[in-house]
């Protein structure tokens, strides 16, 4: 059952109350008895799983672009050795 924050328009008191979908508001604030609003919030959605950007591109910050940056500086080492031996038995 969702958890439902009310705020009485009277006298600001906020409180929480556990209800099913199907229950009615609550309309008289506990303390004053004055009338209450029902206060929304944002959901907390995590998407899962490929498909999601969040997912498939991982910031610059993450552990993979460190990974990437090791093996291009290989790559890289690499070549100019080839380079070197090449260049070494020409002369």
């Amino acid at each position: 059952m969702p958890t439902y924050v009310y705020k009485c328009k009277e006298c600001e008191h906020q409180f929480e109350i556990i209800q099913k979908m199907t229950d009615e508001p609550v309309g008289e604030c506990p303390q004053c008895h004055g009338l209450v609003a029902r206060i929304l919030f944002a959901p907390g959605i995590v998407f899962k799983g490929s498909g999601f950007h969040i997912n498939d591109y991982p910031s610059s910050g993450s552990s993979t672009s460190g990974k990437a940056e090791k093996s291009q500086s290989a790559i890289e080492s690499a070549t100019e050795a080839k380079a070197e031996t090449a260049s070494a038995s020409k002369t």
